[in-house]
């Protein structure tokens, strides 16, 4: 990915690599052998990884995740199910729901600088 720093991109890699969510600190312990030993570092990392919308923080899980629609590159709401059983996170676009959403925060003369929708559920796998 162009312009990013060392710890970016190993974090990044990391997110890409795995198979759901993660905490910062289940990342640290995936970078330890590539040197980085404090949290600081991660979260440094993710806190510029989510500014360029190719990770989404999971506030609800705490966790991260890394982006699956290139319309969060553009700016885009990012909408999530997440299995309360497996922990299955999917991202989904909301396309009509966001433009709703935008529409309303513009007419409340609030200015958004990042949004998600968290839904909590059971997934089909778990039903």
């Amino acid at each position: 990915m162009k312009n990013l720093t060392r710890n970016q991109e190993l974090v990044l890699d990391v997110l890409q690599r795995s198979k759901g969510q993660m905490s910062a600190y289940d990342i640290l312990d995936r970078l330890r052998p590539e040197g980085l030993k404090a949290p600081l570092q991660i979260y440094r990392a993710l806190e510029k990884l989510v500014e360029r919308n190719l990770v989404h923080k999971l506030e609800s899980l705490n966790a991260f995740v890394c982006c699956k629609h290139k319309s969060c590159h553009e700016g885009e709401l990012a909408a999530f199910t997440i299995c309360n059983d497996c922990g299955d996170v999917r991202e989904f676009n909301v396309g009509a729901v966001a433009d709703m959403l935008w529409q309303q925060t513009e007419k409340n003369g609030f200015k958004p600088f990042q949004a998600a929708i968290e839904i909590k559920g059971t997934c089909a796998r778990c039903i």
